[in-house]
C-alpha cells in the first residue's frame, strides 16, 4: 500500500495540510516543523503525486519536441540538449517524430497530445508557419530550424544562407573551381535546401564563377545511401568536378563513401563540405570539414523562450534569434 500525505502528518504530528505546503515550497514553514515533516517523508519513503500536483495547479510541466526524423543524427543530438535544458527548468519533454509529413505535423500541434503539453519546440517540413499559428492548439510554439517565425511565432536558428556561403567560400579558398552541390530538391521547394543551395550560389557569383547546372545533384532525402546515390551521379558524368558542397553531414558521408568505391581521392582529387557537424564526421576517414550550428546554443535559447512564453514572461511579439555558426576544417578538405 502506497504511503500518503495522512501517513506522513501522522509520523510527524502536523496536519495533512502543513505537509502539502512542504512538500510544495511554500515559504512560512518553521524550521522545526520543515525538520520533522522532511523526516517523516524520508522515514516513510513518501513520493509525491506528480500527476495530482499537475491536476491542482493546471500544469503538467511537460513541453514537447517535434522534429522529422530520430534516425537522422542532427535530431539525435538537437534532443539530448533540449531534454537537459528542460530539465534545468523542471519541464519534462515527450518527442514526437513527423517524418515530415504534413498531417503529422499538424496533428503534433493541434492533436490531443498538444492539448495536455505545455508548449511545443517544433522543428517543421512541410507546414508553412501561417499555418502552424492557425492550427496550434493555444499552447506557445517555438520554432527550431530554417523556417523563420515570420513575425507570428518566436524562432531560433542560423541564417542558412549565409553558412552555405561561408562553406562554398572554403572550397574556392582552396583553389577548387568545379564545385558541386548534393542535396537540391526543386520539386518540393524544401527550404532547408532552397537556402543552402542560395549561398552555395552566392558564393560561386561573389568569386567571378559560373555555376554549372549539372553539378547540383537532386537527392530524395538527405540520408548517407542518398549522398552516395548523387555522389555516384556526379563523378560517373564530369570527371573535372573537385569539390562537393553537401547539404548536410549525412550527405555528405554517403558522398564519401561513393568516392571510396570508385578510387577517387579525398580531398586530393574531390574536397567535401557537410553541414551539421554530427559526432560521426569527426570520427570518419577522412574526418569531415562542416559548418558547426552551436546546437547547444539552440536548445538552451528554445527551451527558454519557451519557459518564458510558459510562464508569462515574455514579450508579446515574437521574436527571431540568431544562432552563431562556424566552419571547422578538417581532412575532407585540408588533409592530414
Amino acid at each position: 500500500m502506497s504511503v500518503t500525505q495522512a501517513d506522513v502528518a501522522r509520523v510527524a504530528g502536523v496536519s495533512r495540510k502543513t505537509v502539502s505546503n512542504v512538500i510544495n515550497g511554500y515559504p512560512h514553514i518553521s524550521p522545526n516543523v520543515l525538520t520533522r515533516v522532511e523526516a517523516a517523508v524520508a522515514q516513510l519513503g513518501y513520493m509525491p503525486s506528480h500527476a495530482a500536483r499537475s491536476l491542482r495547479l493546471g500544469r503538467t510541466r511537460v513541453i514537447q519536441l517535434v522534429i522529422p526524423e530520430l534516425d537522422v543524427s542532427y535530431f539525435a543530438e538537437l534532443a539530448r540538449w533540449v531534454v537537459h535544458y528542460a530539465e534545468e527548468q523542471g519541464l519534462t519533454v515527450v518527442i514526437t517524430q513527423t517524418l515530415g509529413d504534413l498531417e503529422r505535423e499538424i496533428a503534433a500541434i493541434g492533436g490531443q497530445f498538444a492539448e495536455y503539453a505545455e508548449g511545443t519546440i517544433f522543428s517543421p517540413v512541410g507546414t508553412d508557419v501561417a499555418t502552424v499559428a492557425e492550427r496550434r492548439s493555444g499552447a506557445p510554439i517555438v520554432l527550431v530550424g530554417e523556417r523563420g517565425g515570420e513575425g507570428l511565432l518566436d524562432h531560433v536558428g542560423i541564417d542558412n544562407v549565409a553558412a552555405a556561403r561561408m562553406a562554398t567560400e572554403h572550397l574556392i579558398g582552396q583553389g577548387r573551381v568545379n564545385i558541386g552541390f548534393i542535396g537540391a530538391q526543386e520539386q518540393n521547394q524544401l527550404i532547408m535546401a532552397d537556402l543552402r543551395k542560395t549561398g552555395y550560389l552566392q558564393a560561386l557569383d561573389s568569386a567571378g564563377m559560373v555555376a554549372r547546372p549539372e553539378l547540383s545533384r537532386e537527392t530524395v532525402a538527405y540520408h548517407r545511401a542518398d549522398g552516395e546515390n548523387a555522389m555516384r551521379e556526379l563523378l560517373s558524368l564530369d570527371t573535372t568536378i573537385d569539390a562537393v558542397f553537401c547539404a548536410t553531414d549525412l550527405l555528405a558521408l554517403g558522398a564519401i563513401r561513393a568516392a571510396y568505391d570508385l578510387g577517387v581521392r579525398i580531398p586530393e582529387d574531390v574536397a567535401v563540405v557537410g553541414f551539421d557537424d554530427l559526432e560521426e564526421g569527426r570520427f570518419s576517414v577522412p574526418s569531415l570539414t562542416t559548418i558547426s550550428p552551436d546546437k547547444p546554443l539552440i536548445a538552451k535559447e528554445a527551451v527558454a523562450r519557451l519557459a518564458a512564453r510558459l510562464d508569462g514572461l515574455a514579450e508579446v511579439d515574437s521574436v527571431e534569434l540568431d544562432i552563431p555558426f562556424r566552419l571547422v576544417a578538417r581532412e575532407s578538405t585540408i588533409g592530414r
